[in-house]
């Protein structure tokens, strides 16, 4: 059986050889083999432990849909900050918000925010309205730092509207309209909620969250909930649930993928063809390759051939030392070979190798096609390291020992070569202490022997406070017909190939030889699990702190991830499975829960963090190649630790902008459609550990259409799908997804706001920033109904009242910012009576001003509401015990405003068309009309509720402004969600006047007139 693809043979004839290693032995055996089912639905296998495989049918539509309406409630949601981003440890302790100071979705400016907010809002009180209502305002806006904040604030779906106010729960909002309902307007931006405060039903309606697990306070108390919050999350089955990013794609089998460590943040691409492609940090490509090497290298378009170009190696000073190192299969004189080569920097261009300064370094004699080895990297000794696979064909067969364990040939050995200073010499020298330098016999390149087909290996950074682990080699090791393995190489080791595979014996003689010395894996799998290794990296990153320390690795035959982390204490690597996070699990920006199942190479960028390309064809010839970014959802670092700006990179030549083909998990539309159903006939099986009693959720992706056949990962790789037919698509599978919460229509119910106003918090939220809201979206506008009775008064205090009786007078001086508030239980009043009077400390107030409602009424309306409002300000006053205003007594609180907010402003006062103005840092500008086009129209259109963009007005048509000019050179693709999202000059830089100022006209239909 081939290796299927690039650099190795994964089983070869020798049938019974070696014996299986006891600590294997507890491994069952799982398959998952997807076939049309006799009711169009999809069957899955297991075998059990005795190897008898069982089918298990997904059942037929209605009871797909009843599984889904009867699973655990538990993980419908996920930690997530209102930034649409996972939550995060900051970096110095909270002072305002303590019980998030560990972990939650505020570092301490926004802290210090919030305790800002709280002290003008209680400057309203007296001493005992602050001793009373101080501790629920205190929680209430200390929420946007809870860990689970975009789900308190129901901002989870970004084409929703964003609570004003964090969703309660019922007891606790009982207890907060008993206590402090009058407090509610000071909250929120918007006085209709003035209106509710005398009718707890609405009131309660308007706050509460009717998820009780998720709303506040119970989802502090949660145990389940709360147990490992901020750690990698994992299924049942201990498998960790992480999400991907995709960063490249359309890439003939990539095969490796390097960085320049020289501040740029630059990554080459290297496709097995023989084409090096540069990549920008915004994900644009060079349209001139690196390095063309395709007139030389040695492949072929068939599915498998392990010939090619097959790594790329760039010199570790290479600001200064300007040289890169491949490493290809060549044809000399119809010998096969590979062959180690240098070239230099060109002089006129910094993104492209001089051609003609190519320098052969090592050719290396292949006797059969496979088992090319392929690796190429420097250590932090500064010494080249090359990987060389064992010549081929099966078992080894060369010679009485075969050729890994023949230290007198390069094949199967890993060698350490001193490049430096070699302009003038020859194109190497060998360092000083390799380990077999002066031993007769042996070649003194040879690092490390007894290897068979080590693909892609790589070196650990070190822990980023300690060091700890700093330049420890690792690799994966491509096994026979039993085991894969991963190995830590030391110098002068000897890995045990022929005699051994993974801990078993191989070729009995020599397993048995006393003088064989070998050093066993850290980790190796049976081929139950996986038919061919490709080494990883220990992730050393910033962005994702639960990651560190992970060895990250994969198997390109069954598309499975795996994960190895060092036990400190025993010394013992410790093994768990990596799975495609489920889509509410991934559902934040750009991320995806699927990729290709072919993993042909890991990668880590100038930064640490860690990248897979895979392939969804194993041909050369195929542009089914994707880079992905491996993602932890359950954590971030904190805002601004792992900022950096790249280095200016002169261009010559155009670039290619990137477009994700994937659709994000944020993107899917849940639905309860039908089993799933196959397209396309499938033939191949892939052996997988799936648990037999569990039903893993499956997710799709953009069907892709290569020329050979295909088969990628899904959601989760105990349900890959696949498509192994010449020609033809894969399979396409319809997703059966569940909607975050079902019931979520029925709860959501209306309140009747004086005077008889009909409103529900969803038409009191604050717009999501940069979210395109459709019409098919928008929630019903506020609608009027003349009373029919006049408003009662308030209810006068009563003597058997039970209520609180603190003193009345206002503290002398006002508790200062950050001052330390007193705890209070949440759960402290009991035996109310019915009908709860206005307590004391409530006392009337002369208002000032009346705030107008943020929305608009007609003439009529608006002259009755007035009256009403008149009527009940002189009836009862202000409800709430506050200060006077002060000097400022006619000062409206302004409505907030989020960056990337836009508006368009026309004389006509229109609302579908005018100039477009963008809110930034606190500032309205214009924006220039320079590459502005009908798709950044529709970010906009959207943005303000209209489906489409019928024009694009340029040079001021509309209107010029005369602030400042914010943004310039925008482009957009129609998808993003503001601006800001866009391919755009940086803020505020700009090459225009307010002449070239841009507007735009919306609508609902393409037809309108324009």
């Amino acid at each position: 059986m081939s290796r299927a693809n690039i650099g190795r043979l994964s089983n070869s004839q020798a049938p019974g050889e070696g014996t299986e290693s006891p600590l294997h032995t507890d491994l069952l055996e799982f398959c998952v083999s997807p076939v049309l089912s006799s009711t169009g639905g999809r069957v899955n296998y297991y075998c059990n432990e005795q190897g008898k495989c069982k089918g298990v049918e997904l059942l037929s539509r209605w009871l797909l849909v009843l599984l889904v309406l009867h699973a655990p409630r538990h993980g419908t949601t996920h930690p997530q900050c209102l930034d649409y981003k996972p939550p995060f440890q900051p970096r110095e302790p909270l002072v305002f918000c303590k019980e998030y100071a560990k972990f939650g979705c505020c570092d301490l400016e926004k802290d210090d925010k919030i305790s800002q907010n709280f002290y003008k809002i209680m400057d309203y009180f007296d001493y005992s309205g602050y001793m009373t209502c101080a501790k629920y305002i205190r929680t209430i806006l200390c929420q946007e730092c809870s860990p689970y904040s975009a789900h308190l604030y129901d901002a989870e779906d970004a084409n929703t509207p964003m609570r004003e106010l964090p969703g309660l729960c019922g007891d606790y909002c009982s207890e907060f309209w008993h206590q402090c309902r009058y407090t509610i307007s000071l909250l929120t931006d918007n006085n209709a909620t003035v209106g509710i405060e005398e009718d707890r039903n609405k009131f309660c309606n308007f706050l509460e969250l009717k998820d009780r697990e998720y709303c506040y306070p119970n989802v502090l108390s949660d145990d389940k909930l709360n147990a490992n919050l901020g750690d990698v999350r994992a299924d049942p089955e201990g498998c960790l649930q992480l999400c991907l990013q995709e960063v490249a794609n359309g890439l003939r089998n990539p095969v490796a993928m390097v960085h320049a460590d020289d501040g740029t943040h630059r990554f080459f691409v290297a496709e097995q063809l023989g084409y090096v492609w540069t990549y920008l940090p915004n994900g644009s490509r060079i349209d001139r390759p690196f390095l063309n090497l395709t007139k030389a290298v040695l492949t072929s378009p068939w599915a498998g051939d392990e010939r090619g170009f097959l790594c790329m190696a760039l010199h570790p000073r290479f600001t200064l030392v300007q040289k890169a190192y491949v490493y290809y299969s060549v044809s000399v004189k119809k010998e096969e070979r590979i062959r180690i080569s240098e070239f230099t920097l060109s002089a006129d261009d910094m993104n492209q190798l001089d051609h003609s300064s190519e320098r052969t370094i090592l050719e290396v004699v292949e006797p059969a096609s496979n088992h090319n080895g392929g690796q190429l990297l420097f250590g932090h000794d500064g010494y080249l390291y090359i990987f060389i696979g064992d010549g081929g064909r099966a078992g080894d067969p060369f010679g009485k020992f075969g050729n890994s364990q023949n230290k007198s040939t390069l094949l199967g050995k890993v060698l350490r070569l001193d490049v430096d200073n070699n302009d003038d010499v020859e194109p190497y020298s060998i360092p000083s202490d390799n380990p077999f330098l002066g031993e007769k016999g042996s070649l003194p390149e040879i690092y490390a022997y007894g290897v068979r087909n080590m693909w892609r290996c790589s070196i650990d950074r070190g822990d980023l406070i300690t060091g700890q682990g700093r330049g420890r080699l690792l690799c994966g090791d491509v096994g026979q017909n039993k085991f894969e393995e991963v190995d830590l190489i030391v110098k002068g080791g000897n890995y045990g190939w022929r005699a051994k595979e993974g801990f078993s014996c191989y070729d009995n003689r020599l397993c048995h030889n006393s003088s064989l010395d070998d050093i066993l894996p850290i980790f190796a799998y049976p081929h139950k699990l996986g038919k061919s290794v490709t080494g990883g990296y220990i992730y050393r990153g910033c962005q994702m702190p639960n990651l560190n320390g992970l060895y990250i690795f994969g198997d390109f035959m069954s598309g499975r991830l795996m994960s190895l982390k060092e036990n400190q204490s025993t010394g013992k690597w410790e093994y768990k499975e990596i799975c495609m996070g489920k889509d509410q699990t991934c559902r934040f920006p750009k991320l995806i829960n699927s990729y290709y199942k072919y993993i042909i190479s890991f990668a880590e960028d100038e930064a640490g963090e860690l990248y897979f390309l895979a392939t969804g064809a194993p041909s050369a010839s195929a542009r089914a190649g994707v880079i992905y970014k491996i993602m932890d959802p359950s954590r971030r670092a904190p805002p601004g630790k792992c900022n950096f700006k790249p280095t200016l990179v002169k261009i010559k030549g155009k670039l290619i902008h990137f477009h994700p083909k994937e659709e994000f998990v944020i993107d899917k539309k849940p639905t309860t459609t039908a089993a799933p159903t196959i397209t396309a006939r499938t033939t191949a099986t892939t052996t997988l550990r799936t648990p037999p009693t569990t039903l893993r959720s499956m997710t799709t992706r953009p069907t892709y259409t290569p020329p050979t056949a295909t088969l990628k990962a899904t959601a989760n790789p105990a349900t890959i799908r696949a498509t192994v037919e010449p020609l033809t698509t894969r399979a396409t599978v319809k997703p059966v997804t569940t909607p975050s919460n079902p019931t979520s229509m029925q709860q959501r119910t209306t309140g009747t706001v004086t005077p008889a106003l009909t409103i529900s918090w969803r038409q009191v939220m604050t717009a999501r920033p940069g979210q395109a809201t459709t019409p098919s979206r928008q929630r019903p506008s506020l609608s009027y109904t003349r009373p029919t009775v006049t408003p009662k008064p308030r209810p006068l205090l009563t003597t058997g009242a039970r209520r609180p009786s603190p003193p009345t007078a206002r503290p002398l001086t006002r508790p200062q910012p950050h001052a330390t508030v007193r705890p209070f239980p949440l759960g402290v009043t009991t035996n109310r009576p019915q009908t709860t009077p206005r307590p004391t400390y409530w006392t009337a107030a002369t208002k000032h001003t009346t705030q107008r409602p943020n929305f608009t009424l007609s003439k009529a309306q608006d002259k009755f509401l007035k009256g009403q409002s008149d009527k009940t300000e002189h009836s009862t006053g202000n409800r709430v015990n506050k200060k006077n205003r002060g000097s400022k007594p006619g000062k409206q609180r302004r409505r907030k405003h989020r960056a990337g907010s836009v508006r368009l402003i026309s004389a006509e006062q229109l609302s579908d068309r005018g100039r477009v103005e963008i809110y930034i840092r606190g500032e309205w500008g214009t924006v220039c009309d320079d590459l502005f086009n009908s798709k950044a129209a529709t970010v906009v259109c959207q943005q303000l509720g209209f489906p489409v963009a019928l024009r694009v007005a340029k040079r001021a048509e509309l209107g010029g402004g005369s602030g400042s000019i914010l943004l310039d050179d925008v482009e957009c693709e129609g998808t993003e969600r503001t601006l800001l999202d866009c391919k755009r000059a940086k803020l505020g830089k700009h090459n225009c006047a307010h002449d070239e100022d841009v507007g735009v006209v919306c609508g609902y239909h393409h037809d309108e007139d324009k």
